[in-house]
Parts: C-alpha cells; structure tokens; sequence
C-alpha cells in the first residue's frame, strides 16, 4: 500500500501509524510516514524533546522518537489500528498551550502481525471555544455541571469535595482525589477525596512514603496532558519508569488510574486523579477530565493565591505563630457559632518575664531573638494546638478537647523549661471552657491567672521587673 499517497489525500497534518499486535495487546507503535505539515511538526516539534535531537523524519520510526511516551496516545492508535475504532478526541499540549483535535482511523490493510491507522490533528488555540461544540454532549453537560458549581460557592473546599464526589461517579471509580503540591517547599495538601462506599483500595496518603510517590508524578507525566493507565500493559511501564510508586500500587490494589496535572501559567498546582476506573468509557473519562481540570486549574490557583494571603494576614513574620488578627476571627467565630470548638478546651496565656529589659539593656534584635525562642517553646509544648501572639510579649494558645490533667502537665512542663536560666522565662495562667461557658470568660480567668503569677516572679526577682 502506498501510505505516503494516502497521507498525501488529507489536508490536515495526518500521520500513518503502525501498531503490532502481540498476544496481550500490542508491541511497537511507529510513524510510517505523513503529509508535509505533519513531517514539518515532528522535524520541528513545539514541544519540549529533552536531549533528544530529532533530525531529518526516518520513516518507520518508533513514535518516541519524535513525541513524548504517552500512554494515552498508544491507546488510540491500539484502539484504531487493532481494534478498528474510528476516534475523535482532542489533546491539549501543556507547553505550547495548544489544543489539538484530533480524528485517530483505522486503515483496512495489514501486513502480517502489523496493523495500521491514520492520525489526524488540526492545531486550535485554546481561546477557540468551538472546540468543545465537537465534544458529546454527555462530556460538555458534566464539564458545564463543574463550572456552575465553581461560580456559585462561597465554600470552595466543600464545593471541591462535591465535585470530586460527581468526578468518581462519572469514572465510575473506587476513589477520586484531588492533591495540591507546593513544588518550593516539596509538600502536599489533600484538598478533597471521595471513596465508593465498601472500597477497600489502600489510599496513596496511607503510605508512610505519601509525599515522595507524590512528587514523582511531575516526572512520570512529563509534558502530557494526562496519565491513563488501564492494562497489565501499562503497568509494566509505570514499574519500569516509577518502580517505587507501582510499588504502591500493587500494594494497594489497584488496576486502573486515570490522572490529570492542574498546570496554571506553568505551574503544577497539583494532581487530581480516579482509581480503579471503568476502563470501557477511558475516552469519555478523559476527555471529561480534560476540560474539566482545565477549568479547575484556574479556580486552584486562585485558591492557592486566597490561601497564601491569608497565610500572610494571619501570621506573625516575626515568630511564624499566628497573629492577633488571626486570634480575633477565631474567636469571634467561636462566639457567633461559625466555627465549633471540642469541648472540654484549655485557654493558657503565656507572657515572656524580661522582654522590655532585654530590649532596654540588649537591643531589640536580641529581644527578638527572645520572641522567637519563646514561640518554639510553645510549638513544643502545645503541639497540634492553636497558638497565637496577642501582642507584644504576650501569646494565647486554645486547647481544643484538652481534658484538666492535660492541661496541668503542659503548663508544668512549659514552667519547668522556664527554669533553665538559658531558656524563655514564662508567666503562665490557664483556664477551661465547655459546658456553655463563654470563651471570653475563660480568656479572662487565664488571664488574671497569668498575671498573678507574673507577680509572684518579680516578687522573686526583683531584678528583672523593668517592663513597659
């Protein structure tokens, strides 16, 4: 057969794809030839190739020699070439943003064990919203359903936790997820997660190696739009390219992933991801994450931005605990009934003995040497609870469900640190709330006991009395 004629018929950039078929699937995908745009697109690829130098197109060649491994891609072709389906779909190229539609069709000619099909791609910017018009009308109900729940929130986590519910419905998965990372600081966020009642898949959180396996997935995906994994096939490939996160898979159960990065301006933002899918609607679920998550992404990034400022306006730069901006929303929730805390709670007010005379005799960076010290002290000793600094030398922490003798043990314990002449040296009152009682009432207990026992310092050392 004459392909090179053939690829030569169509206007569009087409391509002539072999696939060869193996007794479990298929083996080598290669590009035999094309028309000139789409020899002139793989000869001079927008797209990132690495280290790898392309050349002149060798006809014959195995596709990754000019396009990225792309399980997705392999799908399509197997689909066309052996399984003789006709395809639309459309791509979108990360780096360019560039949308690709694309028609994938099977060619009635083999030779042997090699099968064969044509791939058509028409490049679209991805302002041109007459792109979703070729989806189904299923795809763009479910993508619209998305973005009217997005516009309307005032909840954004909860709303995520909602469409990601809607999200493992379509997949008809056993668990979707959606994940932030922070590339600069190498840590992750499980922002909303939802599991089909009886599912007893081991989640990638519950692995003691959760944020590694995490922060692999930006080089297993690479520059592709998306990961699918769906065959023994492909899972092979993920144990050759990302042998400890397989690792994890097969400890956990799974057989299928679908996963989608949320990029925003070239950033990962993060991952969102459905296990255990339907493997039969891969196209469809695909095609629905596709735009979906390019919705999302913007939302995420807003969030993330919401999220940072909030980080800012509600810690103190100079310790890392929050501030008194932050402790007056908490407790002004608290009091309205927006916000619930686990009763019993402890209220402790701490107070640094000595600042305004190291200030007055030390200089103020060594009293803000002090106030830093004073505040890792507090993370130490009141781990996982809320700690603020109220002003000055003056710090609050909340005790959510913090029994009495809980309470006593973390207070003698910050009193004995306090002894150490070469540690922070704390006045120290504490209080308890619950049973209706108002946690003004028991801010201001704490705090009567806390200067009481300032008194009782500087009556014992009378030297260290100078404080404003």
């Amino acid at each position: 057969m004459d392909f090179q004629k053939f690829a030569d018929g169509f206007a569009p950039m087409t391509g002539i794809i072999s696939v060869r078929k193996t007794a479990d699937g298929y083996g080598d995908i290669r590009i035999v030839t094309g028309n000139k745009s789409y020899i002139y697109l793989l000869e001079n690829p927008p797209y990132d190739i690495g280290e790898r130098a392309v050349g002149k197109f060798i006809p014959n060649s195995q596709y990754e020699r000019y396009l990225p491994k792309n399980l997705s891609f392999e799908d399509l072709c197997y689909s066309a070439a052996i399984l003789k389906k006709p395809t639309h779909t459309y791509v979108y190229m990360n780096e360019p943003e560039l949308w690709f539609n694309v028609f994938v069709m099977p060619i009635d000619y083999e030779d042997g064990d090699v099968c064969y099909c044509s791939y058509t791609s028409k490049v679209a910017p991805v302002t041109d919203l007459n792109l979703m018009s070729t989806q189904s009308m299923g795809v763009y109900s479910d993508v619209i359903k998305t973005c009217i729940k997005l516009h309307g929130t005032d909840d954004f986590e909860m709303t995520m936790r909602d469409i990601i519910k809607d999200i493992r419905e379509i997949c008809q998965a056993e668990v979707c997820s959606l994940m932030l990372v922070d590339q600069s600081t190498g840590t992750c966020n499980m922002l909303a997660t939802n599991i089909r009642e009886g599912s007893r898949i081991k989640r990638v959180t519950q692995f003691v190696n959760f944020y590694d396996i995490a922060l692999s997935w930006l080089d297993t995906i690479g520059d592709n739009d998306c990961l699918i994994i769906k065959s023994e096939q492909d899972m092979r490939y993920i144990e050759k390219i990302n042998n400890p996160w397989y690792l994890t898979l097969e400890e956990a159960g799974v057989d299928s992933v679908v996963m989608f990065p949320l990029r925003y301006n070239k950033e990962v933002l993060g991952y969102i991801w459905a296990t255990n899918f339907a493997t039969q609607n891969a196209l469809r679920i695909k095609e629905t994450l596709e735009l979906t998550t390019f919705f999302l992404s913007s939302e995420v990034a807003s969030y993330k931005l919401m999220k940072r400022l909030e980080h800012i306006s509600y810690t103190d730069l100079l310790t890392g605990v929050m501030n008194r901006n932050a402790m007056n929303n908490r407790i002004s929730a608290i009091t309205s009934g927006k916000e619930r805390l686990d009763e019993p709670y402890a209220v402790v007010f701490a107070d640094i003995n000595g600042l305004k005379l190291m200030n007055d005799t030390q200089g103020h960076s060594a009293g803000d040497l002090l106030l830093k010290k004073a505040a890792i002290a507090l993370q130490e000793v009141f781990a996982g609870d809320e700690i603020y600094r109220a002003g000055g030398d003056e710090f609050l922490i909340i005790a959510a469900g913090c029994e009495q003798g809980e309470a006593d043990r973390k207070a003698a314990l910050l009193k004995e640190r306090s002894k150490d002449a070469d540690a922070v040296s704390f006045a120290v009152g504490y209080s308890f709330g619950g049973g209706g009682r108002d946690i003004r009432d028991a801010m201001r207990t704490a705090d009567e006991s806390m200067y009481r026992d300032k008194e009782e310092f500087y009556k014992m050392h009378p030297d260290r009395k100078l404080r404003q």
